[in-house]
């Protein structure tokens, strides 16, 4: 498995295994053992799913408070995302730093944020299908989100203006 580490080793991008035959490629995509080796111990509770039908379509930047935080494993069914997470750890020499990483169904990578990072992503392209995990339920009383306009953020998105 290729595995990348971000923001002191706390964010992680990867790609699962594909194992090949004339039928076409098996996968897991999602296994509680292999993250506990890669440093994970989140057990997930929950699983959303998007669905956007146009292109430059942005969601987030979302992150949902204590006492009911949440780290997520995000993957992309169909189509393609710019992917965004913030850090908001106080105490990290990163705060207020983002990272952007393309996810899409033929990359076939996915990304595991730990709590404390606001999350959001912009489509790239048309009919784009998102899943992704929770760790915690959502409380919309606990969710707080974050313009990527804000200036402090200093996000950079390329938007295409053809649909």
């Amino acid at each position: 498995m290729q595995v990348d580490y971000h923001f002191n080793n706390s964010v992680l991008l990867f790609k699962p295994e594909k194992h090949f035959d004339e039928r076409g490629f098996f996968a897991e995509v999602y296994n509680l053992k292999v993250l506990e080796e890669l440093g994970v111990k989140t057990k997930f509770v929950q699983d959303n799913y998007s669905f956007s039908r146009l292109k430059n379509v942005f969601r987030g930047l979302h992150i949902q408070n204590a006492p009911h935080a949440q780290a997520k494993l995000v993957r992309v069914l169909s189509g393609s995302i710019m992917d965004i997470v913030v850090d908001l750890r106080k105490e990290s020499s990163t705060y207020l730093s983002h990272k952007m990483f393309e996810l899409s169904k033929r990359n076939f990578k996915q990304i595991y944020i730990p709590q404390g990072f606001a999350h959001g992503f912009l489509t790239l392209s048309p009919n784009t299908e998102v899943l992704y995990k929770t760790s915690d339920y959502y409380f919309p009383s606990l969710e707080t989100s974050l313009s990527w306009e804000d200036r402090a953020l200093n996000i950079k998105l390329l938007l295409d203006n053809q649909k």
